[in-house]
């Protein structure tokens, strides 16, 4: 938390911090402007070093609500090649699509 403090301390908008950081789980809710895409792109920015930090301390990028398209990105940065087999898994039980339909592994 103490660096992505630090992250934090140079935007220009408003980022809140919730969660529960007793077992390592918080949340940044960050309020940009859409059409600053400088703002958008700190954002991305932020976030993917949150992301690269929980991952080399041995934490996950999915957190107790599964995998939204925004963090789709990450799978491969957390499970490697195993992405593949995951992906043979979901066809293998869900040929029709029908289970999470329109969402796919990177």
């Amino acid at each position: 938390m103490r660096l992505t403090r630090e992250d934090l301390e140079r935007v220009p908008f408003f980022v809140s911090v919730i969660g529960h950081v007793g077992d390592g789980n918080f949340h940044l809710g960050m309020v940009i402007d859409p059409d600053v895409p400088a703002e958008f792109e700190l954002a991305e920015e932020i976030h993917d070093r949150l992301i690269q930090r929980t991952l080399s301390l041995g934490g996950t990028c999915s957190g107790e609500h599964g995998i939204g398209y925004g963090k789709t990105k990450y799978m491969e940065w957390e499970h490697g090649n195993a992405i593949n087999t995951m992906a043979t898994l979901k066809r293998a039980l869900d040929p029709r699509h029908i289970m999470n339909p329109g969402k796919v592994l990177p």
